[in-house]
């Protein structure tokens, strides 16, 4: 699936410009009805287009790296990856970016505006990929098949590929859930640009997507049968865990023991651990993996871009070498290397390092760990986890030799494992200590390369796993909403170098543990009210 999956995507069949999405409104109208009849003429035209809605997973347009789909923000940030990336790490204890764009300072520092352009950026590339969704709904009916002679077989591949498209649209909503609260809220039964979209509360829409999910699962493929990079009921399944382990900060009620429930489903399907854990994270990654449950695709050649994890790698590195040691030709990009990404102590200091005891996950590199001034570029540790180099030490077609092959994992198993020992470690029913023990002990194993990480029961407290979570799970995205959930992404209670603009750190308001929304589509839709605090 990888290659012939990224082959589609960069392809002159992608017929439909993408220019309407430039609109932060989520009912704009991004076909016209000359290339509705083109585009969705034939069963394959439905299956390109839902190429296509994969694709803007991993593209900023259909016309080149160099050009953003995303209104007002350079390309090369534009990327939903990227995007995302920067909103979840960027702003947490994890990592930290010397770059002085507008907008990184102010998320570097606790301190970003209503105008930052890289959460409106995250905002408003959600809201695109969500309008694209709409509109393959809409052209996908029953009704719409019969009228184009699309029977049998063939409208029953359409039915699953709605099925997908939902899926992709859930998980967008559940983005701006996450990190925005209470967003506009349109699906392809609203009418298109006859009024502004209405904003959705945060509670209804977590019932929303929930009830999506579930709606949609007959018609998925089993789990880990479908092809790959494409979605099935494992993901839907992962993204429903997820959604409960986090239910009590988005709706107010718990919701652990259903965490449990759909954790367990993944955990009993057709997936395993990765036996090596750096494998994970390097450009073949594709190749015999039963522990990524759903990816973005990425090739070193065809549909490029600047973000994704061409982002994750050249911006830890440099072209020559650093102060790190690090040189942008042994991490599979030669004619790359940004520099800027590090870390804040606080996440190699997850990783003690005795005799005998080497937890293998934390790969750090760099002279100093501390931060004292973001500006330096010495200062904080480079994370050498992600590398477009193959298992075998090999190097992929690269164009210009910057751009990576490495497909980056929206879910994995190792996710699924901490969602049910943490469900289970605050109260949830329907699983056991023991059985969390087991799942913990296969990640640690896997880690030490023996049991000498191994831990009893007694261990397992709901603190334990904030911190397992950023061993496991370190720069992969999840980071600002394990510590919302733990309470610990504002306040006081747990600091880092430079929350709130400090040098030691500093509280932060409760009201940052949501983003705002963006100036800009409150100006264009007056059904929106601003987050509390902005």
């Amino acid at each position: 699936m990888k290659n012939s999956f990224k082959t589609i995507l960069t392809s002159a069949v992608i017929l439909l410009s993408l220019n309407a999405c430039k609109k932060e409104a989520l009912n704009v109208l991004p076909t016209n009805d000359v290339t509705e009849s083109l585009v969705y003429a034939t069963p394959a035209g439905y299956k390109q287009e839902l190429v296509r809605l994969y694709a803007n997973y991993a593209l900023t347009s259909p016309s080149g790296s160099d050009n953003s789909d995303v209104g007002g923000l350079n390309a090369g940030f534009a990327d939903f990856l990227r995007l995302f990336w920067t909103s979840q790490e960027l702003t947490t204890d994890e990592a930290i970016c010397n770059w002085g764009d507008t907008g990184i300072p102010e998320l570097d520092n606790s301190t970003w505006s209503t105008d930052n352009q890289f959460l409106r950026g995250l905002y408003s590339r959600s809201i695109s990929q969500i309008t694209l969704v709409n509109e393959y709904l809409r052209q996908s009916t029953p009704d719409q098949l019969v009228s184009r002679n699309i029977t049998g077989a063939d409208a029953t591949n359409v039915t699953r590929y709605r099925a997908e498209a939902r899926f992709l649209r859930a998980y967008q909503y559940w983005v701006l859930l996450d990190a925005f609260g209470n967003p506009p809220f349109v699906t392809e039964n609203d009418l298109i640009g006859k009024v502004a979209p209405k904003q959705i509360q945060r509670a209804a829409l977590f019932a929303y997507i929930e009830s999506e999910l579930k709606a949609i699962e007959p018609d998925l493929a089993e789990a880990h049968a479908n092809e790959y990079g494409r979605a099935d009921k494992g993901a839907e399944w992962a993204l429903l865990a997820r959604l409960y382990l986090n239910a009590q900060v988005y709706t107010g009620t718990a919701k652990y023991t259903e965490a449990i429930t759909y954790s367990s489903k993944v955990i009993a399907s057709n997936y395993s651990l990765k036996a090596n854990y750096k494998d994970l994270f390097l450009a073949d990654n594709d190749i015999n993996n039963t522990e990524n449950i759903l990816t973005i695709n990425y090739s070193g050649v065809n549909g490029t871009n600047y973000g994704g994890t061409t982002f994750l790698i050249n911006a830890m590195v440099y072209t020559a070498t650093d102060a790190a040691g690090m040189v942008s030709t042994t991490y599979g990009v030669p004619n790359g290397g940004w520099a800027g990404n590090r870390t804040r102590q606080n996440l190699p200091a997850l990783f003690p390092n005795t005799t005998g005891t080497i937890d293998k996950r934390g790969v750090f590199a760099g002279p100093k760990a501390e931060i004292d001034a973001i500006d330096a570029p010495n200062d904080g540790l480079k994370v050498t986890k992600f590398k477009n180099i193959t298992s075998t030490g090999t190097t992929p077609a690269s164009l210009n030799g910057v751009f990576s092959s490495l497909d980056f994992a929206l879910f994995r198993l190792a996710e699924q494992y901490l969602i049910y020992g943490e469900a289970v470690a605050r109260g949830g029913a329907g699983g056991s200590a023991a059985t969390a023990l087991t799942y913990v002990n296969a990640l640690r194993q896997r880690a030490y390369g023996n049991a000498n990480g191994n831990l009893t029961a007694a261990a397992l407290t709901t603190d334990f796993y904030l911190d397992e979570r950023g061993r496991e799970l370190y720069w992969e995205g999840h980071r600002r909403t394990d510590l919302v959930r733990y309470g610990k992404f504002t306040g006081s209670t747990y600091l880092w170098p430079f929350k709130g603009g400090v040098k030691a750190g500093t509280s932060v308001p409760a009201y940052r543990n949501l983003y705002p929304i963006p100036n800009a589509d409150l100006i264009a839709n007056p059904n929106l009210v601003q987050n509390t605090g902005y």
